[in-house]
């Protein structure tokens, strides 16, 4: 019994998987629509600054509320028709993300790592989710929140520190 009790305390005290600790805060945000908080979102970079095309970063979005997978991307594809994003994977990457993206229970955290070599890796609560390879779908997500002509102007500036 001592022996099992041990390795629950172990497993709890390991980490699952492990996001990128030696980025730097660049800006935080809070998602409001009407009456409902959606989601605090925190950027993160190497040197705590934000400039278009840069790498690494890192976008954690806390879910204020529950939501099902179905509809974060269904709001992913609709932020990249606002954008006017036309691209030949953009299918696929949305069957990417329904397969890796589980629903989220208020106070869960998604994260998505865009890495030296462009590839976005996603997390769940610090747990891996998965990776989406193709070098071109991270700058086309992360526009969702840093494009200049993203559908929430407010939420980018406090977001790369410029409000």
């Amino acid at each position: 019994m001592r022996m099992l009790l041990s390795l629950v305390l172990l497993a709890i005290a390991l980490p699952v998987a492990a996001t990128d600790t030696t980025l730097v805060k660049v800006g935080e945000a809070k998602l409001k629509v009407l009456f409902w908080d959606v989601y605090n979102s925190t950027l993160y970079s190497d040197n705590g600054r934000y400039r278009e095309g840069q790498v690494p970063l890192r976008l954690d979005i806390q879910y204020l509320l529950d939501i099902e997978s179905e509809a974060l991307v269904a709001r992913t594809a609709e932020e990249w028709d606002e954008l006017g994003l036309e691209h030949d994977n953009r299918d696929e990457w949305l069957i990417s993300l329904a397969a890796l993206w589980p629903d989220v229970n208020k106070n869960d955290v998604l994260t998505m790592e865009l890495d030296d070599d462009r590839r976005s890796t996603f997390y769940r609560n610090g747990e891996l989710l998965g990776t989406i390879e193709d070098t071109a779908f991270g700058a086309s997500f992360i526009d969702i929140w840093l494009s200049p002509n993203t559908t929430r102007p407010n939420l980018r500036a406090a977001l790369i520190g410029t409000d």
